[in-house]
């Protein structure tokens, strides 16, 4: 499996979860509960992103820089976890719930051209053995973290 065909499963199941929070932040009664959720997402988050940068971003940093591409997807990193570490602080339900939205519709879109931008480039540049060595790097660390 191609490192880019592993991070776009990994998105379908993120687009699952962001459309799970979307439906029940909106009814949460406790700010605890938001702030459960909201680290739940941060961690997942972190793990995924952390893949991404390893594995696909370092790579393509120079390519990245020649779109004029690489400030605006770091922008959007700090965006979604200052989005998630503000939920951490909220004093008001109401606002942890919004800024819990914010993130995931911040995610949303970086997720977008992450699948428009990075992974067509990914596939444009690197030979399809490296994509698939990469792909076998992604999973013997997701075989680590569940050992």
């Amino acid at each position: 499996m191609k490192i880019t065909d592993a991070l776009l499963a990994e998105h379908v199941v993120f687009h699952n979860i962001f459309d799970h929070i979307e439906h029940v932040v909106p009814k949460l009664e406790t700010l605890g509960e938001v702030k459960g959720w909201a680290g739940l997402m941060e961690v997942l988050l972190l793990a995924h992103g952390k893949t991404e940068e390893d594995l696909v971003f370092a790579p393509l940093n120079h390519y990245l820089e020649q779109l004029g591409q690489r400030d605006s997807f770091e922008h959007e990193h700090r965006e979604i976890d200052n989005s998630l570490l503000r939920v951490k602080t909220a004093k008001r339900l109401s606002e942890a719930q919004q800024l819990l939205l914010l993130a995931v519709i911040a995610s949303r879109k970086h997720f977008d051209r992450e699948e428009r931008i990075v992974f067509p480039l990914a596939e444009q540049v690197m030979k399809d053995e490296t994509l698939a060595e990469l792909g076998k790097t992604w999973m013997k660390q997701r075989d680590a973290e569940s050992a």
